[in-house]
């Protein structure tokens, strides 16, 4: 017998090839879905050396789940597969608990088999409840629908790109571990400023190029401003595939973070006297194939769809702070004196205001919401930004007096009583939302001291959303 011979033969696609498949899956997004079905069934029925199937979800707050299916299984069962709601916190009781899961075949990727193993690909899922509707509670498939009404009755497209910040501190599991060893900064440089082979380098190589072979398409990659601090930015896509790509962003980062004895972590302020790490989202609509914010005649060079978009957005500010700033920790980046943006105004230079218009074409012209924490839903974020851009109140400002500078809440327990009792955060979102989202968010503002003060606590990094599990929660 040769003892050489490799008993397993799973799939493993070289990072050139992966490109391409993965952008050509995303150029044939817009089919038809039951024609991407059939396509993508027999693909995997073909392909022999795939031995799992991941299908991936979010929950209300924000964690990213996944679960890996049988591939035989898997296609035997793709319309009748469910699992335990109740054991995913913001998800349904325990009396309640079954849901469903929906394959978005047309959301499906191609892994780098050194990040993921070998033999698996990847698809998201919308969850749906027991009678097949889609759950109220899942941000995904709201955000997926209300795109799809948009377009069907206005032919209006929405597209966004967020650039995501994040630290990279020293050794595994460093969050879980706070209260025992606190963060370690593993680089000192800081904006763009890194030795070529130094970790914090080799981990932002090592995470773009496996983000570029998933078809991210990144465009820059580099250190940001504080020490041991990174961003890598990737291009425009429909919003929905903008929110994939955040969390298999995020997922990628730890993961090649955790393979180098690191971890990469989406605290938006890991280290009070530095700056913190944000989440901008620029976003667009767009209208037969023509940027509807573009015109080159208005203020700033924008159109007046824009301006009211922005308008909304300003007049709305405070109640749906929470949603895009959703922890105890993110309220200590809305800090003015680190560039933080937590003034409710528009700018096109002013980095303290919580949108800026970034220069731009025809093509490029966007809005950039400041504000947004790395720790965000994406899904209920860009939900509450698109539905308050296109459905909220334009702000009125009185003519006869001069503007008063106002600012978003600078802890989570003032957010929280802004977000509940907010008629508008009720219509959008749903009552029930409203309140189990505030409710979760409470639960996590109790285990911090009210006063953020000068140090990090424990509780806002152990019982973060990201961070937290029974086994922590449990320790209170």
């Amino acid at each position: 017998m040769d003892n050489n011979k490799e008993l397993r033969n799973f799939l493993e696609i070289p990072y050139d090839d992966l490109e391409i498949m993965n952008l050509k899956s995303k150029d044939s997004a817009d089919k038809d879905p039951k024609i991407l079905e059939k396509e993508y069934r027999a693909y995997l029925e073909k392909e022999k050396r795939i031995k799992a199937i991941t299908l991936c979800f979010t929950d209300l707050e924000g964690r990213f789940h996944m679960l890996d299916y049988d591939k035989k299984f898997l296609l035997d069962s793709a319309n009748n597969l469910t699992f335990d709601g109740s054991s995913i916190r913001g998800f349904s009781q325990q009396h309640e608990s079954d849901l469903r899961l929906e394959i978005d075949w047309a959301s499906i990727r191609f892994l780098p088999a050194d990040i993921f193993g070998p033999g698996k690909v990847i698809i998201f899922v919308n969850v749906l409840d027991r009678n097949h509707k889609p759950y109220i509670s899942d941000f995904r498939g709201q955000l997926k629908m209300y795109l799809e009404k948009l377009y069907q009755k206005e032919k209006v497209n929405v597209y966004a790109a967020a650039e995501v910040e994040g630290f990279l501190v020293d050794g595994v599991n460093a969050e879980q571990e706070y209260k025992e060893k606190k963060f370690k900064l593993i680089s000192t440089g800081g904006y763009y400023h890194s030795l070529p082979l130094d970790r914090l380098r080799q981990f932002i190589d090592k995470a773009a190029e496996a983000q570029r072979a998933m078809g991210f398409k990144n465009e820059k990659d580099h250190p940001e401003v504080a020490p041991s601090q990174f961003e890598m930015n990737f291009s425009y896509a429909d919003a929905l595939r903008a929110c994939d790509n955040i969390q298999l962003y995020k997922l990628v980062c730890r993961q090649v973070a955790n393979s180098m004895n690191m971890t990469a972590t989406f605290l938006p302020k890991p280290f009070v006297g530095i700056n913190g790490s944000g989440m901008h989202v620029n976003i667009s609509l767009s209208k037969n194939g023509k940027n509807t914010f573009y015109n080159a005649k208005g203020k700033d060079g924008l159109s007046d769809i824009a301006w009211n978009f922005v308008s909304r957005i300003l007049n709305h500010a405070s109640e749906i702070c929470l949603t895009l700033n959703s922890s105890v920790n993110s309220y200590r980046r809305l800090d003015p004196h680190f560039e933080a943006p937590n003034q409710i105004k528009v700018s096109p230079i002013d980095r303290g205001s919580m949108i800026r218009i970034p220069v731009g074409n025809e093509r490029s012209t966007r809005i950039e919401i400041r504000s947004v924490a790395p720790d965000s839903n994406p899904y209920l974020a860009l939900y509450t930004i698109i539905r308050t851009g296109l459905e909220g109140k334009p702000l009125v400002k009185d003519k006869d007096k001069r503007d008063r500078l106002r600012t978003l809440p600078d802890n989570i327990n003032d957010a929280i009583k802004l977000f509940k009792t907010s008629d508008f955060i009720g219509r959008i979102l749903h009552p029930e939302n409203q309140n189990k989202y505030a409710e979760y968010k409470q639960h996590a503002a109790d285990r911090s001291p009210k006063a953020l003060g000068a140090l990090i606590k424990t509780g806002e990094v152990v019982y973060h959303h990201e961070v937290t599990n029974q086994v922590l929660w449990n320790k209170f």
